[in-house]
């Protein structure tokens, strides 16, 4: 599952929620909001 794997990457700190493309930025919001990160859910470039 990709989306997981974009996800497990966002919580590493490896990337962000902005790098995510446009499909699969549903549901790594879903998968990061549900692991209670909803905190990195950011289109802001870092």
């Amino acid at each position: 599952m990709i989306a997981m794997l974009w996800a497990q990457q966002i919580m590493l700190e490896k990337k962000t929620y902005a790098q995510v493309p446009r499909r699969l930025k549903d549901k790594v919001k879903e998968i990061l909001v549900d692991s209670g990160m909803e905190e990195l859910v950011t289109d802001a470039a870092e």
